[in-house]
């Protein structure tokens, strides 16, 4: 996730509160305007002489600024930045600022080297695009490759106790989180966006699963969903495998009867197995591939849903190299 601070200089009461409204993580503005930003809301505030700027001009502005970043100056590069001095830079040094004008160049900033620079600094010819700024570098999360899986066994389990996520986002059809016995293969679970009957729409929720599932987090990790707690972030994931953080606001474990619903993705190197523990009600859905919900209560065998295959391999939620077998 992206640091986003916005600078307030000249000091502008609208521009401010744009800016906070938008989400951003901090304001630069000047010395004796510290208060009138902290009087619009809670947010961290400070002056320029906190983050002073250096024009990357030729190889000697570059050097000077690796060196002040590494002696433990934070430093921003002022805008007019280049990509390849800014590669240079980055590659020698992961905690870099930089200044945008325009999304477009806090776009640019934040692919650099893939990974991109740890925050940017939205001068205020860019407020204009601000809000974007903000939702395409702290919630957009890239995409994430899904697969059509198939249909293997579906099978009643008993009593459990399942988890549902209630985020303090409004999510939309096709929206979920993958869930899964597995970390190296998860469903799609999507969220209570569907009106019936009987139960009226819940867009925030996600009945997610069992509670020992695991479920993907931000950062390549994952969590067992009997972790989640209000405040934690989770990866919302849609059916084209597009990404966002959302919050979790509640979560609620109650004892309902469950379902084990198994399934098979073939790839090149042979087929790859797993399963996930979800709620017997109408109002569970998995995804089928063209993004459509589909109720776990009129699931078939054969039939094509939304799935994640990754590599086996997890310690409290981090990636690692080693022969873990999970089923």
């Amino acid at each position: 996730m992206k640091r986003i601070i916005f600078k307030a200089v000249p000091f502008d009461k609208h521009l401010v509160t744009l800016a906070l409204e938008s989400g951003v993580d901090a304001v630069m503005t000047d010395p004796d305007r510290v208060d009138d930003v902290l009087a619009l809301g809670r947010v961290e505030v400070f002056s320029e002489e906190r983050l002073p700027t250096l024009a990357i001009t030729d190889k000697a502005a570059e050097e000077e600024a690796v060196a002040r970043m590494r002696g433990g100056e934070d430093v921003v590069l002022a805008e007019g930045w280049e990509i390849i001095p800014l590669e240079n830079i980055l590659a020698q040094h992961d905690e870099v600022t930089v200044e945008v004008g325009s999304l477009e160049r806090a776009r640019l900033a934040a692919g650099v080297l893939e990974r991109g620079v740890a925050g940017v600094v939205v001068l205020p010819e860019a407020a204009s695009e601000l809000k974007a700024i903000v939702s395409e570098l702290k919630l957009s999360q890239g995409t994430m490759p899904l697969s059509s899986a198939v249909i293997t066994a579906i099978r009643p389990a008993g009593l459990g106790h399942r988890v549902c996520v209630d985020t303090i986002s409004m999510l939309r059809r096709g929206q979920g989180l993958l869930v899964g016995n597995s970390s190296a293969f998860t469903f799609l679970v999507h969220a209570e966006t569907e009106s019936n009957p009987y139960v009226a729409a819940r867009p925030f929720r996600v009945n997610a699963g069992a509670v020992h599932a695991y479920v993907q987090v931000p950062g390549d990790k994952t969590a067992y969903l009997e972790e989640l707690s209000a405040g934690r972030d989770v990866l919302v994931v849609d059916a084209q495998g597009r990404t966002s953080l959302s919050t979790v606001g509640r979560v609620k474990v109650e004892v309902r009867p469950m379902l084990l619903i198994e399934a098979r993705v073939d790839t090149d190197a042979g087929p790859k197995h797993g399963q996930v523990f979800l709620q017997n009600a109408e109002t569970i859905r998995v995804v089928r591939p063209d993004g459509e919900p589909v109720s776990v209560v009129s699931l078939r065998t054969g039939d094509e849903i939304l799935c994640r295959t990754d590599e086996a391999g997890r310690h409290f939620g981090m990636r690692i190299q080693e022969d873990i077998k999970e089923g």
